[in-house]
């Protein structure tokens, strides 16, 4: 049975990561790219599906404590046990030709037994591997196309189908274990010094770690969440995954599990302001050009989100010899909502692009050339229905955010013009403009609930809703914008959290999840723009505390038993934390004030 989702930690080097767990196991792990197939799928099963245990016996779990070392994602877990202690170290080296995971045990006290327990299976637990030791020692486990290279300082034997070892550990003893992926057909890498990878991750994440620009209040919550942020960069090409995970449930037991190790075009503003704001150019800079190459061809083609270069096949699978998480089937890989039509996406591309220019990065052609190819294509398509932002399964409908969306591109559009002098039919942009505003405030507006509704018609709310101040709709202090906060706040609470929509069966899907993190967020930063600060910093410490041991969120949280729930941990979720974070400093730029522009 795999841990709670809480229970895990992340370590990464910028183009895959592995989740290891309070015991000690890494429970998953895909190589060598994010959206591999995984070598380690425990997470969605059983030991038998894939795992790398190393942890001593009897160790007591409410005396095991872990922390990242300051600055970086080197993990330290130390375990007490009634014969001592001892130290886990587990890190993934910045990239050179192949992944790595690296992990050391130090002995602290006592002398400690320590078992190790390695089960490989390739293509998400399906592949038995061959393995085979090589003449420095190494064992080496080849499955199809993927390959992995074992060293270890203590001498393993086969028990089963798992390569396992017994040892002990005294004080100030080190021992130390490398797992290198490589392609089954080139040479396999050279073996690495364990003690000296960890050094170079260590220095590696402190130098990046030193460039943050952040000061004042929440500073380390803020410095953490951008390197868990880092971590889920796919450095050669500059795209920012969703999550490293595919189908940790919404709800336990569920049907709501989706793959999310893809980069969503609607996460391009929000990880715009995260970066830049924080001073990290180059990061910003090379989403911004990941983005515009992804979405470069036919804007009537234009996707909600692509792969990791930039791919737009991401046809989606079920998995069917994983029991999924918990039981929570079925395990999918690959994305269907990558075909839906999601109008707002037009909106946010172009929001980022014009953000890009006024947070410091320049305004080249390519960019504007791109955006006038996706304006003209919305010209035509923003009266119709699609799926919304939540890619629902169900009906498609004229979602209000979508529109509200559509008016941003073409208030964006207008913006470049004014500020920048590009060329542009701007008389028509307007005219576009205040068409789309007035049928938002004319059809998206219930009058008798006094709030914005999640569809023209619908009776529904919906906490995207929350964004219309922040994307410069309407005030923060307009009448119809305090009346949707009240009604959120009425019908879509849940224990002080925010939930997304009543999912009542209304989006094809059976019903139930938690609350939403990103959402109760922009709660946070409507409270903000509201001057209710005492509500916005009480709301924000609350979202702090659901955080795990080691810092990361998850997607959701079930308030009723105290869990973290959805695909771990979410770039969405931490994006949130370090764009609130700013948005209730004065002294740093608000994002939710400074979006709307001038």
């Amino acid at each position: 049975m795999p841990l709670p989702i809480e229970d895990y930690a992340l370590v990464g080097d910028t183009q895959t990561a592995a989740l290891v767990g309070r015991d000690g196991s890494i429970d998953w792990l895909c190589a060598p790219r994010f959206d591999s197939g995984a070598c380690f799928a425990a997470l969605l099963g059983a030991p038998e599906h894939g795992r790398w245990l190393l942890a001593p016996r009897g160790a007591d779990p409410a005396r095991t404590r872990r922390a990242y070392r300051d600055g970086t994602l080197v993990l330290e877990t130390t375990f007490a046990t009634p014969d001592g202690r001892v130290r886990v170290i587990d890190c993934m080296p910045p990239r050179d030709r192949v992944p790595d995971v690296v992990r050391i045990v130090e002995g602290l006290e006592g002398e400690v037994p320590m078992q190790l327990e390695l089960v490989v299976r390739f293509d998400y637990g399906s592949i038995l591997p061959w393995v085979t030791r090589a003449e420095d020692g190494r064992l080496r486990f080849v499955g199809g196309g993927d390959a992995l290279v074992f060293q270890s300082d203590v001498t393993t034997e086969g028990r089963g189908m798992t390569t396992a070892a017994d040892f002990t550990v005294r004080p100030g003893q080190r021992v130390a274990f490398t797992l290198s992926w490589h392609a089954s057909h080139e040479r396999p890498p050279e073996p690495r010094d364990a003690v000296a990878a960890v050094r170079d991750t260590e220095a590696w994440w402190r130098d990046w770690s030193r460039c943050c620009k952040h000061s004042g209040p929440y500073h380390e919550e803020v410095c953490a969440s951008l390197r868990v942020l880092k971590a889920l960069t796919y450095a050669p090409a500059g795209g920012i995954v969703a999550a490293p995970t595919t189908s940790l449930p919404e709800r336990l037991g569920g049907a709501r599990n989706w793959d999310y190790r893809f980069c969503w075009l609607r996460d391009a503003t929000f990880v715009l302001y995260a970066f830049t704001l924080a001073g990290y150019e180059g990061e910003a800079k090379a989403w911004r050009d990941w983005l515009l190459r992804a979405v470069a061809g036919d804007p009537a083609k234009l996707q909600i989100m692509y792969g990791l270069a930039g791919e737009r096949r991401l046809n989606e699978a079920e998995i069917p010899w994983l029991p999924g998480y918990c039981g929570a089937r079925p395990v999918r890989i690959g994305n269907a909502a990558v075909d839906q039509l999601q109008l707002d996406v037009y909106g946010e591309v172009t929001d980022a692009f014009y953000q890009t220019w006024r947070t410091g990065l320049a305004l080249d052609q390519p960019s504007w050339n791109v955006q006038r190819a996706i304006l003209d294509f919305l010209e035509g398509a923003w009266k119709e229905p699609d799926e919304g932002l939540w890619e629902v399964r169900g009906a498609r409908q004229k979602f209000t955010h979508s529109k509200v969306m559509a008016w941003v591109a073409f208030d964006r559009a207008v913006k470049t013009v004014e500020q920048k002098g590009v060329p542009g039919p701007v008389d028509r942009w307007r005219k576009l403009r205040d068409e789309i505003h007035a049928d938002v405030c004319a059809h998206g507006y219930d009058a008798n609930k006094r709030a914005f509704t999640q569809a023209y018609g619908s009776e529904h709310l919906d906490a995207s809703l929350l964004l219309l101040p922040q994307v410069g709709f309407l005030p923060a202090t307009d009448e119809r914008v305090v009346g949707t906060v009240a009604a959120i706040e009425r019908e879509l609470m849940c224990e002080g959290f925010v939930q997304r929509y009543p999912t009542r069966g209304q989006d094809g899907l059976p019903p139930g999840e938690g609350v939403f993190l990103a959402c109760s967020f922009w709660l946070a930063d409507c409270y903000a723009l509201m001057h209710r600060k005492q509500e916005a910093e009480a709301l924000y410490r609350r979202l702090l505390a659901l955080r795990n041991d080691v810092g990361l969120l998850a997607e959701e949280y079930d308030p009723a038993n105290g869990r973290q729930l959805g695909n771990f941990p979410q770039a969405f979720s931490h994006v949130g934390l370090v764009n609130t974070a700013y948005n209730l400093t004065p002294a740093h730029t608000q994002p939710a004030v400074h979006r709307r522009g001038s």
